[in-house]
């Protein structure tokens, strides 16, 4: 007779940018265990920094796929647990901006004083920003004008609030609502590099039977349903 799992708590390390989607993966989770689920969001970058310092983490979902990568390589990550759960897809917002035309020439208008992206040196949806402008050939002109956001979800915070007038976020980010407000653009994937976000099992993960199933529950069929309805691609896992 197999013995009941014990009920155990998972601490979540996820990006700024997937944290509404992993409140509702978890609420599945837990609602069909015995299991409960801690989720710590931040930029991508700051959540590596902290894995290597001792963070007491299980699982780590990352807005890239270098991060976990490297977790692997240094031996803070279980080799072989790594996989895409999603791939972003990034929006240009203008919710106070009524224009119809392209989106290079709302961005190149002089009268255009902020505009939001998030830190490329620690957030994936930063370096998509950045590639993205340099593609459309905008990068160096509007230096003087870029306010950075620490991770995605202060980026977004940066352009609701008015801080920026516009700006660079996750599609994910925006309701349908949303996007009828002002000025929306969804960025042609071909413009950056593919946002392809990894998961991927942790060291103190290794030996917590509960941390393995929500790895296999973000690769089930209902899981994935949930991360294509919250605005994402879906990877090959």
């Amino acid at each position: 007779m197999a013995m009941p799992t014990m009920a155990e708590t998972i601490h979540v390390a996820t990006a700024s940018n997937f944290s509404q989607p992993l409140k509702l993966l978890a609420k599945s989770f837990e609602e069909n265990s015995s299991h409960t689920v801690r989720i710590s969001a931040a930029s991508t970058g700051k959540l590596y920094a902290q894995i290597k310092h001792g963070a007491p983490y299980h699982l780590f979902l990352a807005a890239d796929q270098k991060r976990p990568e490297i977790l692997e390589k240094e031996g803070l990550a279980i080799t072989n647990s790594r996989f895409t759960y999603a791939v972003g897809e990034l929006a240009l917002w203008a919710p106070q901006q009524q224009f119809t035309g392209e989106a290079k020439a709302l961005i190149s208008q002089t009268d255009i004083h902020r505009i939001s992206i998030a830190n490329p040196k620690i957030a994936p949806y930063g370096i998509a920003a950045r590639q993205t402008l340099k593609a459309m050939g905008l990068w160096e002109q509007l230096q003087g004008r870029l306010v950075q956001g620490e991770n995605i979800a202060q980026t977004y915070q940066f352009i609701a609030s008015g801080a920026a007038e516009m700006g660079f976020v996750a599609r994910s980010q925006l309701s349908e609502e949303a996007k009828t407000k002002g000025y929306y653009w969804a960025v042609p994937p071909n413009l950056h590099d593919p946002i392809r976000q990894d998961a991927v099992l942790l060291k103190r993960g290794a030996d917590s039977p509960a941390a393995k199933a929500f790895l296999a529950f973000l690769r089930s069929e209902s899981a994935k349903e949930v991360i294509r309805a919250q605005g994402y691609g879906l990877g090959d896992s």
